[in-house]
């Protein structure tokens, strides 16, 4: 049965912390180690992890996993899931690895880049796909170090990031992405030209400010039709 995690007082204790020791991602949750060197967690991965639904769901797949934090989140909610992390750099996913471990949960994980799953996955091999992936322009600021750099910037567009997740998941099978409200013409896009028809909306936003986030999931081979759910206020928790 699937249960429900808030972000409240203690996710935000957490994300004020800064701290490289093991922390609980809420109260009670998931212990989670950030590793310097590797993109820290972010409000948008608890968003992502926040919007997923697991229906029907067994197996899923982190995509640019970084340290773990959205793989935690998902066995968190559905303890029994086998969930899987992809990243291009090797310390990443080795920390993902470590980070299920921490919590007694066994995390696959495969070093490779996203735009090439269906040569590191059979067709077919997931429910769901989930990721918050760089979407930073390279006229951004430079990162502090080349792997940060790396977690940074966007080596994969939302046309091959979609095309990529469509040819491993099965008919059903749902891919969901947090990306800048100034792209989701592009996301949306890009989901139906895969095959991954957009099925649900959530926009997150400060209270009287312009939305800051869009939380978007598409379904492979589903029907046109658009859930508009209510937008998640942030910063009041």
């Amino acid at each position: 049965m699937e249960t429900t995690r808030g972000f409240g007082p203690g996710f935000s204790a957490f994300m004020e912390s800064r701290l490289t020791g093991a922390e609980e991602l809420w109260p009670g949750g998931p212990r989670y180690i950030q590793e310097p060197g590797i993109f820290p967690l972010s409000s948008d991965t608890a968003w992502l992890g926040d919007f997923l639904r697991f229906g029907g769901v067994k197996r899923a797949l982190d995509l640019g996993c970084g340290g773990g934090a959205l793989a935690l989140q998902m066995l968190g909610r559905m303890p029994g899931l086998r969930v899987t992390g992809v990243d291009v750099l090797p310390r990443a996913a080795e920390r993902t690895r470590m980070n299920g471990s921490l919590n007694g949960w066994v995390i696959e994980t495969v070093c490779g880049d996203v735009r090439e799953l269906d040569r590191l996955f059979p067709p077919d091999s997931f429910d769901l796909a989930a990721g918050n992936l760089p979407y930073w322009p390279a006229s951004a600021p430079g990162a502090e170090s080349r792997e940060r750099e790396t977690a940074r910037r966007e080596s994969c567009p939302p046309e091959a990031l979609c095309r990529a997740a469509a040819r491993v998941l099965r008919t059903g099978g749902r891919l969901a992405l947090v990306y800048p409200p100034e792209r989701l013409t592009d996301l949306m896009a890009a989901m139906r030209a895969a095959g991954l028809e957009p099925k649900r909306l959530r926009l997150v936003q400060k209270r009287d400010k312009p939305p800051c986030a869009v939380l978007l999931e598409g379904r492979k081979g589903a029907k046109p039709g658009l859930e508009i759910e209510p937008t998640r206020l942030v910063g009041e928790e």
